[in-house]
């Protein structure tokens, strides 16, 4: 998972336009009351959303914004990070949903279909946060479990390991933090889909190869081969950097690994 930005991205004013004036006529069908025909509305246009899916993709480089895999999870969906019709909490108890959220694309994370599917209309809050209604709108103030891509501080409480799978950061402290990783890999299925643990690991092992190379390399920077080893380094950086890239498939797995060693010269390429 790897921040996305959608505080200063923006799709074309025709589509947000549109978007505006489909929310409108849902906001008329349930003032009269019409929860059927409000969310048969919602249904009938969903191909609005879609339209932008080419510009939510371009803002992960064609990733899942939670697997950071271009098709490890299978074909992307459009998530709707608050469920739009109906929203579950922990016990299965059910809520209406997000409807007035339905076209804002605020609310929309692109996302493999293997987690959409599973994530489905599970949108629990912590015992005691405000949810949020249309006539109390207030989703600044819910608690909720899900990590958020979105989010730059979410982004930082997921780790990985050598087994390609997803673990909570070493530097969570809080308890609540723990339950909402372990949470949303499970809802995610970011653990249980063996594709995505099987790349992640491959991605980790080739990113030991390169640290492996370089530090050997390294030490030997001072011997009479000293531009041979020098290019033997300079190859080893230049891959790395290309593994830790943002476009790169599961930029943040190899981060991690480069990490995990906590040398200084390794920690340097992070940077460059």
């Amino acid at each position: 998972m790897r921040y996305i930005d959608l505080e200063n991205n923006t799709p074309d004013e025709q589509w947000l336009k549109k978007s505006d004036e489909l929310t409108q006529k849902l906001i008329k069908l349930h003032k009269k009351g019409d929860l059927e025909a409000r969310n048969e509305f919602i249904d009938q246009h969903k191909k609005h959303w879609g339209e932008i899916k080419d510009w939510l993709l371009k803002l992960s480089h064609n990733k899942c914004w939670y697997s950071e895999t271009f098709n490890h999870n299978s074909y992307l969906d459009v998530d709707h990070f608050r469920p739009k019709k109906i929203a579950k909490d922990h016990t299965g108890k059910c809520f209406d949903g997000y409807w007035w959220l339905a076209f804002d694309y605020k609310n929309y994370r692109a996302c493999g279909n293997v987690s959409n599917r599973k994530k489905s209309i599970w949108f629990p809050l912590k015992k005691g946060s405000l949810r949020s209604t249309y006539d109390n709108q207030c989703e600044e103030s819910e608690i909720y479990y899900f990590l958020d891509p979105t989010d730059p501080y979410d982004v930082t409480l997921i780790s990985f390991n050598e087994e390609g799978n997803v673990i909570p950061s070493p530097s969570i402290d809080l308890d609540w933090e723990k339950q909402r990783v372990k949470f949303t890999i499970e809802k995610l299925k970011l653990n249980a889909h063996e594709p995505l643990t099987e790349e992640r690991k491959k991605i980790w092992q080739q990113m030991r190869i390169q640290i492996k190379i370089f530090l050997e390399a390294k030490n030997r920077i001072n011997t009479n081969n000293y531009s041979v080893v020098k290019e033997k380094v300079r190859s080893c950086i230049k891959n790395m950097q290309l593994m830790i890239k943002n476009d790169a498939e599961l930029s943040s797995v190899a981060r991690c690994c480069v990490q995990l060693y906590n040398d200084q010269s390794l920690l340097k390429i992070l940077s460059l």
